[in-house]
């Protein structure tokens, strides 16, 4: 019996995209493009079995080894940091993660800068590592709000166009990290599928390096 390898897409655009280089590179499964509310499709004969979960939740399900591999932003594996492996950068899902403020923001680093975050992993060892003392405000939506509203100094999230920040009249003024999708995979589960894994591994590191050059 063919091995399947277990693959968890994040649900949405990013994923539609991925789902493409995975076909490409030999690991098609039609039925995924098939609309309905499906979550699970499997394709027997090229051994392989995707299905969409929610991105935040790839990496628990590869680390918990649900699924041999998947793809998850770089933002979730630094705010997160689950214990897989990274294997490639597939250059694609490009954005940043940034600090924002309104336009006329001075630091007075003679008290606690106030940080409204989704990200307060990543914004407490930003700030760690410039010894800056801090108060971080865990919010999970509208971020960009919270300086306006006085909630905050200013905002870690990820900026992509920096459209909303413009429209509500914020600026970026500090880059923390480039953010882009990377195939992660389960430890225990490379040691057994190592050969499906870097098979495939191959297929879309040529994509990867076709599209830089």
């Amino acid at each position: 019996m063919k091995t399947m390898l277990n693959v968890a897409l994040p649900k949405g655009r990013l994923g539609e995209k991925v789902y493409d280089m995975f076909e490409k590179a030999g690991y098609p499964c039609p039925s995924i493009k098939e609309s309905g509310r499906k979550l699970i499709f499997e394709n027997e004969e090229r051994g392989v079995r995707y299905f969409w979960v929610k991105p935040s939740d790839v990496a628990i399900y590869v680390e918990r080894g649900a699924a041999d591999i998947g793809v998850a932003g770089k933002d979730i594996l630094l705010e997160y940091e689950p214990d897989v492996y990274e294997l490639l950068d597939l250059n694609t899902g490009k954005c940043r993660m940034a600090v924002a403020a309104k336009k006329d923001f001075r630091d007075d680093t003679g008290r606690t800068l106030r940080v409204a975050t989704k990200f307060s992993n990543i914004a407490g060892n930003y700030y760690l590592s410039k010894g800056r003392d801090i108060d971080i405000i865990h919010l999970n939506g509208s971020i960009e709000i919270a300086p306006i509203l006085g909630l905050s100094d200013v905002i870690v999230d990820i900026v992509e166009t920096g459209a909303t920040l413009r429209e509500n009249d914020l600026v970026v003024i500090d880059t923390i990290v480039p953010i882009s999708a990377r195939l992660i995979a389960n430890k225990a589960g490379y040691k057994f599928k190592s050969r499906e894994i870097d098979g495939l591994l191959r297929e879309l590191n040529a994509q990867t390096e076709a599209e830089n050059d």
